[in-house]
Protein backbone atom coordinates (compact mmCIF):
# COMPACT_ATOMS: atom_id res chain seq x y z
CA UNK A 1 0.00 0.00 0.00
CA UNK A 2 1.25 3.48 -0.84
CA UNK A 3 0.94 6.31 1.64
CA UNK A 4 -1.95 7.73 -0.40
CA UNK A 5 -3.93 4.47 -0.28
CA UNK A 6 -3.29 3.52 3.36
CA UNK A 7 -6.67 3.67 5.10
CA UNK A 8 -7.15 5.79 8.17
CA UNK A 9 -8.00 3.65 11.19
CA UNK A 10 -9.87 4.90 14.22
CA UNK A 11 -8.20 2.47 16.61
CA UNK A 12 -9.82 1.57 19.93
CA UNK A 13 -8.13 -0.23 22.82
CA UNK A 14 -10.88 -1.42 25.17
CA UNK A 15 -9.16 -2.25 28.44
CA UNK A 16 -10.17 -3.10 31.97
CA UNK A 17 -9.77 0.46 33.25
CA UNK A 18 -10.11 2.66 30.16
CA UNK A 19 -11.07 2.91 26.52
CA UNK A 20 -8.35 4.55 24.45
CA UNK A 21 -8.88 5.82 20.93
CA UNK A 22 -6.64 7.40 18.32
CA UNK A 23 -6.40 8.07 14.60
CA UNK A 24 -3.73 5.83 13.09
CA UNK A 25 -2.51 6.08 9.50
CA UNK A 26 0.59 4.08 8.74
CA UNK A 27 3.20 5.13 11.29
CA UNK A 28 1.34 8.28 12.35
CA UNK A 29 -0.79 8.36 15.50
CA UNK A 30 -2.90 11.44 16.24
CA UNK A 31 -5.84 12.62 18.36
CA UNK A 32 -5.25 10.27 21.28
CA UNK A 33 -8.04 10.24 23.87
CA UNK A 34 -8.73 8.18 27.00
CA UNK A 35 -12.05 7.48 28.72
CA UNK A 36 -12.35 5.74 32.09
CA UNK A 37 -14.49 2.60 31.87
CA UNK A 38 -16.80 3.95 34.56
CA UNK A 39 -17.34 7.23 32.69
CA UNK A 40 -18.10 6.52 29.02
CA UNK A 41 -20.90 9.05 28.62
CA UNK A 42 -18.90 11.24 26.22
CA UNK A 43 -17.38 8.38 24.26
CA UNK A 44 -19.94 8.45 21.45
CA UNK A 45 -19.66 12.18 20.79
CA UNK A 46 -15.86 12.05 20.93
CA UNK A 47 -15.73 9.19 18.43
CA UNK A 48 -18.20 10.94 16.12
CA UNK A 49 -16.15 14.14 16.19
CA UNK A 50 -12.92 12.32 15.46
CA UNK A 51 -14.50 10.11 12.79
CA UNK A 52 -15.75 13.18 10.93
CA UNK A 53 -12.19 14.52 10.68
CA UNK A 54 -10.71 11.30 9.30
CA UNK A 55 -10.17 11.21 5.55
CA UNK A 56 -11.60 8.40 3.45
CA UNK A 57 -11.02 5.48 3.23
CA UNK A 58 -11.41 4.78 6.93
CA UNK A 59 -12.35 1.97 9.31
CA UNK A 60 -13.10 1.67 13.01
CA UNK A 61 -11.15 -1.20 14.57
CA UNK A 62 -11.02 -2.34 18.19
CA UNK A 63 -9.26 -4.83 20.41
CA UNK A 64 -10.91 -5.67 23.70
CA UNK A 65 -10.28 -7.49 26.96
CA UNK A 66 -13.48 -6.11 28.50
CA UNK A 67 -16.73 -7.44 26.97
CA UNK A 68 -18.98 -4.99 28.84
CA UNK A 69 -16.94 -1.96 27.76
CA UNK A 70 -16.80 -3.27 24.19
CA UNK A 71 -20.59 -3.54 24.21
CA UNK A 72 -20.77 0.08 25.37
CA UNK A 73 -18.36 1.14 22.62
CA UNK A 74 -20.34 -0.63 19.94
CA UNK A 75 -23.59 0.89 21.21
CA UNK A 76 -22.04 4.38 21.16
CA UNK A 77 -20.75 3.87 17.63
CA UNK A 78 -24.09 2.50 16.43
CA UNK A 79 -25.99 5.45 17.92
CA UNK A 80 -23.71 8.14 16.50
CA UNK A 81 -22.09 6.77 13.33
CA UNK A 82 -24.08 3.75 12.13
CA UNK A 83 -20.88 1.96 11.10
CA UNK A 84 -19.51 -1.42 12.10
CA UNK A 85 -16.77 -1.89 14.67
CA UNK A 86 -14.27 -4.47 13.41
CA UNK A 87 -13.13 -6.41 16.48
CA UNK A 88 -9.81 -8.24 16.43
CA UNK A 89 -10.30 -11.93 17.12
CA UNK A 90 -13.94 -11.75 16.03
CA UNK A 91 -14.02 -9.90 12.71
CA UNK A 92 -10.30 -9.68 12.03
CA UNK A 93 -7.53 -12.24 12.61
CA UNK A 94 -4.71 -11.55 15.04
CA UNK A 95 -2.03 -9.27 13.56
CA UNK A 96 0.86 -11.68 14.20
CA UNK A 97 1.47 -15.43 13.98
CA UNK A 98 1.59 -17.27 17.31
CA UNK A 99 2.80 -20.49 18.90
CA UNK A 100 0.02 -20.54 21.47
CA UNK A 101 -2.07 -23.50 22.53
CA UNK A 102 -5.31 -21.52 22.12
CA UNK A 103 -4.61 -18.31 20.17
CA UNK A 104 -8.26 -17.29 20.33
CA UNK A 105 -8.07 -17.05 24.13
CA UNK A 106 -5.09 -14.69 24.39
CA UNK A 107 -5.72 -11.04 25.20
CA UNK A 108 -5.86 -9.18 21.90
CA UNK A 109 -4.11 -6.19 23.46
CA UNK A 110 -1.05 -8.33 24.20
CA UNK A 111 -0.86 -9.57 20.63
CA UNK A 112 -1.43 -6.11 19.15
CA UNK A 113 1.35 -4.60 21.26
CA UNK A 114 3.71 -7.43 20.28
CA UNK A 115 2.88 -7.05 16.59
CA UNK A 116 3.51 -3.32 16.67
CA UNK A 117 6.81 -3.76 18.51
CA UNK A 118 8.10 -6.38 16.07
CA UNK A 119 6.97 -4.28 13.11
CA UNK A 120 9.15 -1.41 14.32
CA UNK A 121 12.14 -3.49 15.44
CA UNK A 122 12.20 -6.44 13.04
CA UNK A 123 14.05 -8.68 15.52
CA UNK A 124 13.25 -10.70 18.64
CA UNK A 125 11.69 -8.44 21.25
CA UNK A 126 9.97 -8.38 24.60
CA UNK A 127 6.94 -6.21 25.30
CA UNK A 128 6.15 -5.28 28.89
CA UNK A 129 2.69 -3.77 29.31
CA UNK A 130 2.34 -2.28 32.79
CA UNK A 131 -1.34 -1.37 32.98
CA UNK A 132 -4.24 -2.69 35.06
CA UNK A 133 -2.52 -6.05 34.77
CA UNK A 134 1.13 -6.57 33.86
CA UNK A 135 2.02 -8.69 30.86
CA UNK A 136 5.55 -9.48 29.69
CA UNK A 137 5.55 -11.20 26.31
CA UNK A 138 8.12 -12.33 23.75
CA UNK A 139 8.31 -12.33 19.94
CA UNK A 140 10.89 -14.43 18.09
CA UNK A 141 13.29 -13.27 15.38
CA UNK A 142 10.85 -14.81 12.89
CA UNK A 143 8.05 -12.54 14.09
CA UNK A 144 6.10 -15.20 15.99
CA UNK A 145 4.35 -14.38 19.26
CA UNK A 146 5.69 -16.99 21.68
CA UNK A 147 3.61 -16.09 24.74
CA UNK A 148 4.71 -14.70 28.06
CA UNK A 149 3.63 -14.01 31.62
CA UNK A 150 0.73 -12.24 33.34
CA UNK A 151 1.20 -10.59 36.73
CA UNK A 152 -0.97 -8.33 38.90
CA UNK A 153 -0.68 -4.69 37.90
CA UNK A 154 1.17 -2.37 40.25
CA UNK A 155 -1.95 -0.56 41.47
CA UNK A 156 -3.80 -3.86 41.72
CA UNK A 157 -1.05 -5.19 43.97
CA UNK A 158 -1.17 -2.09 46.16
CA UNK A 159 -4.97 -2.29 46.43
CA UNK A 160 -4.85 -6.00 47.30
CA UNK A 161 -2.38 -5.44 50.14
CA UNK A 162 -4.63 -2.75 51.59
CA UNK A 163 -7.91 -4.61 51.11
CA UNK A 164 -6.78 -8.13 52.07
CA UNK A 165 -4.85 -7.27 55.24
CA UNK A 166 -5.85 -5.79 58.58
CA UNK A 167 -3.26 -3.04 58.91
CA UNK A 168 -1.48 -2.32 55.63
CA UNK A 169 -2.47 1.16 54.42
CA UNK A 170 -3.22 2.45 50.91
CA UNK A 171 -0.17 3.98 49.22
CA UNK A 172 0.64 6.30 46.35
CA UNK A 173 2.96 4.60 43.92
CA UNK A 174 6.10 6.51 42.96
CA UNK A 175 9.70 5.93 41.98
CA UNK A 176 11.46 4.81 45.19
CA UNK A 177 14.42 7.04 46.05
CA UNK A 178 15.42 4.66 48.84
CA UNK A 179 16.89 1.19 49.11
CA UNK A 180 15.42 0.20 52.48
CA UNK A 181 11.78 0.98 53.25
CA UNK A 182 11.98 2.92 56.53
CA UNK A 183 8.25 2.76 57.19
CA UNK A 184 5.30 0.67 56.06
CA UNK A 185 4.38 2.91 53.13
CA UNK A 186 7.94 2.89 51.78
CA UNK A 187 8.16 -0.85 52.26
CA UNK A 188 4.99 -1.41 50.24
CA UNK A 189 5.94 0.99 47.43
CA UNK A 190 9.45 -0.43 47.26
CA UNK A 191 8.20 -3.99 47.25
CA UNK A 192 5.76 -3.34 44.41
CA UNK A 193 8.01 -1.19 42.20
CA UNK A 194 11.25 -3.09 42.78
CA UNK A 195 9.30 -6.32 42.40
CA UNK A 196 7.97 -5.24 38.99
CA UNK A 197 11.47 -4.29 37.87
CA UNK A 198 12.80 -7.61 39.10
CA UNK A 199 10.07 -9.58 37.34
CA UNK A 200 10.86 -7.79 34.08
CA UNK A 201 14.57 -8.50 34.41
CA UNK A 202 14.04 -12.15 35.38
CA UNK A 203 11.68 -12.83 32.49
CA UNK A 204 13.83 -11.03 29.92
CA UNK A 205 16.81 -13.12 31.06
CA UNK A 206 14.74 -16.32 30.79
CA UNK A 207 13.55 -15.38 27.29
CA UNK A 208 17.11 -14.50 26.25
CA UNK A 209 18.36 -17.88 27.44
CA UNK A 210 15.69 -19.66 25.41
CA UNK A 211 16.21 -17.48 22.30
CA UNK A 212 19.99 -17.66 22.46
CA UNK A 213 20.35 -13.88 22.25
CA UNK A 214 19.20 -10.77 24.08
CA UNK A 215 15.90 -9.42 22.76
CA UNK A 216 15.12 -5.73 22.55
CA UNK A 217 12.66 -4.60 25.23
CA UNK A 218 9.80 -2.15 24.73
CA UNK A 219 7.45 -1.02 27.49
CA UNK A 220 3.96 0.41 27.35
CA UNK A 221 1.12 1.02 29.81
CA UNK A 222 0.43 3.72 32.38
CA UNK A 223 2.99 2.43 34.90
CA UNK A 224 5.80 1.88 32.38
CA UNK A 225 7.60 5.13 33.35
CA UNK A 226 7.52 4.01 37.00
CA UNK A 227 9.05 0.65 36.16
CA UNK A 228 11.69 2.24 33.94
CA UNK A 229 12.14 5.99 34.52
CA UNK A 230 15.11 6.19 32.15
CA UNK A 231 14.71 3.86 29.16
CA UNK A 232 17.89 3.31 27.22
CA UNK A 233 20.05 3.81 30.31
CA UNK A 234 19.36 0.73 32.46
CA UNK A 235 20.72 -1.93 30.10
CA UNK A 236 17.35 -3.65 29.76
CA UNK A 237 14.68 -1.38 28.27
CA UNK A 238 15.22 0.36 24.95
CA UNK A 239 12.09 2.55 24.82
CA UNK A 240 8.62 3.29 26.18
CA UNK A 241 5.88 3.55 23.53
CA UNK A 242 2.58 4.68 25.12
CA UNK A 243 0.45 4.08 22.00
CA UNK A 244 1.86 0.64 21.16
CA UNK A 245 -1.45 -1.25 21.42
CA UNK A 246 -3.27 1.28 19.23
CA UNK A 247 -0.57 0.93 16.58
CA UNK A 248 -1.07 -2.83 16.70
CA UNK A 249 -4.83 -2.45 16.34
CA UNK A 250 -4.32 -0.59 13.06
CA UNK A 251 -1.76 -3.17 11.98
CA UNK A 252 -4.37 -5.93 12.33
CA UNK A 253 -6.52 -4.20 9.73
CA UNK A 254 -3.56 -3.47 7.43
CA UNK A 255 -2.46 -7.10 7.59
CA UNK A 256 -6.00 -8.22 6.79
CA UNK A 257 -6.04 -6.00 3.70
CA UNK A 258 -2.66 -7.24 2.51
CA UNK A 259 -3.59 -10.90 2.96
CA UNK A 260 -6.92 -10.38 1.20
CA UNK A 261 -5.17 -8.78 -1.77
CA UNK A 262 -2.85 -11.78 -2.30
Amino acid sequence: MSLETIPSVLACDVGNSAVRIAHVKGEEVEDYARFAVGDLGQLGSAIAELWARLPDPKKLVACSVNPAALKALEAAVSDTLHVDVLVIGRDLPLPIDTELTNPESVGADRVCAAAAAFDRLGVACVVGDFGTATTIDCVSDEGVFLGGAILPGLQMAADALNQRTAQLPPVTLRDPDWTYGRDTQQAIVGGIVFGARGALRELVEAYATDLGSWPLVILTGSHAPLVCPHPGENGIVQAIVPDLVLRGVAMAYYRFLINRAR
